[in-house]
């Protein structure tokens, strides 16, 4: 069932996006070369606690941290550990922190020291694809209107679009409905209204679409071990359009 969050609800959000935000800008200034996984993962769930919100993903269906940390063909999901970062990786992280019982939840792609030409456009396409299925976020659009616009960038630089991970209504749970998926499909989907809250979220790989998962049952890796991206952004639909919640 999709539910309509109230100005009060959204502000909650708001509150959590932006401790999301926070972390993400946190490790972005971490990351260099010789870091470990694991060190980035102890500073976001101490500035997620700090804050006085709770890590979303911790304990999430079993899963051990408080961010995904996934490098290179890592589209989503890697777990922190003694793995160390290296000079010109792509590093995918994703947070969630949960304020008063409301989650916000974002992600983004960093190149690590200087990148070369190939990740560098990866990672841009991919952030432009969000933020061009947030565009079409408006009342009275459609669920497919969002996904149109995201496949169009993709498809554009010729990358491939994930279609086993989509987007998703956050609210008081994580992942609510609806789906938001990141490619067309036959459905238009529900329109939008006001209040409804969305995490719209494209992963894009160099290569195809096709995903695996690894052994640790959480890792999810391109098949053909292809570079991948991801971005997210919480928004909210508001009777003025988009809102980005996961902002600081």
């Amino acid at each position: 069932m999709v539910t309509r969050k109230s100005r009060a609800e959204i502000e909650t959000m708001r509150r959590a996006g932006r401790i999301v935000a926070e972390v993400l800008a946190l490790l972005e200034a971490e990351l260099k070369p010789g870091v470990s996984t694991a060190h980035l993962d102890d500073l976001a769930e101490r500035h997620i606690r700090a804050a006085g919100a709770t890590p979303s993903f911790k304990g999430y269906h079993g899963f051990p941290a408080s961010v995904c940390i996934s490098i290179d063909d890592e589209v989503v999901h890697g777990i922190p550990g003694d793995r160390t970062i290296k000079a010109g990786q792509v590093v995918s992280i994703d947070a969630g922190a949960i304020v008063e019982g409301w989650h916000g939840d974002g992600a983004r792609s960093f190149i690590v020291g200087e990148p070369t030409p190939e990740a560098a456009r990866l990672v841009e396409a991919t952030r432009l694809a969000m933020m061009a299925g947030i565009a079409a976020a408006v009342p009275g659009a459609r669920i497919g209107d969002i996904s149109a616009a995201v496949e169009d960038v993709a498809t554009q630089g010729g990358y491939g679009i994930v279609r086993h991970y989509v987007g998703h209504g956050i609210g008081t749970a994580m992942h609510e409905d609806p789906q938001v998926p990141n490619f067309r499909s036959a459905a238009k989907g529900m329109q939008l209204a006001p209040g409804i809250c969305l995490a719209i979220e494209p992963m894009l790989t160099v290569g195809a679409h096709e995903v695996e998962t690894r052994p640790d049952g959480w890792t999810v890796v391109t098949r053909d071990g292809s570079l991948a991206a991801h971005f997210e952004h919480t928004i909210a639909i508001t009777e003025d359009g988009p809102r980005i919640l996961t902002t600081i």
